[in-house]
């Protein structure tokens, strides 16, 4: 079960940024970070403020909200034009992303194979 907290945040950037996004098409999954000053005089990456998962019709959004709280946003697009954006809970977020994954795994067997060997570990 998920905690809403920015943990799950971080939680979900490195699996959506190492295995998941290495098998999903190129620009699927982006992150959007913040770096402190700290972090670009040592060379990290920064903290991860936003994940964007782009599953064509369905744009999946988890972004640091309020107080450090995830917020979750599902927006349908046609063309890349914004049709509508709704705010949603991490469950309905979560089981959003498991449906695109779902659709993805039944039309490539790349990304099928690439979604086997995640859930395998």
């Amino acid at each position: 079960m998920l905690r809403s907290d920015s943990g799950d945040l971080e939680t979900y950037a490195r699996v959506l940024s190492s295995s998941l996004a290495e098998a999903l098409p190129v620009g699927m999954v982006t992150l959007e970070r913040e770096r402190s000053v700290r972090d670009r005089m040592s060379g990290r990456p920064g903290r991860v403020v936003t994940i964007r998962v782009d599953a064509g019709a369905s744009l999946l959004e988890l972004a640091l909200g309020a107080g450090g709280r995830p917020a979750a946003r599902v927006v349908s697009q046609v063309g890349g034009v914004v049709i509508s954006r709704r705010e949603v809970g991490l469950a309905e977020w979560t089981q959003a992303l498991a449906e695109q994954l779902a659709r993805l795994a039944a039309e490539s067997s790349a990304a099928r194979e690439a979604l086997r060997r995640l859930l395998e570990g």
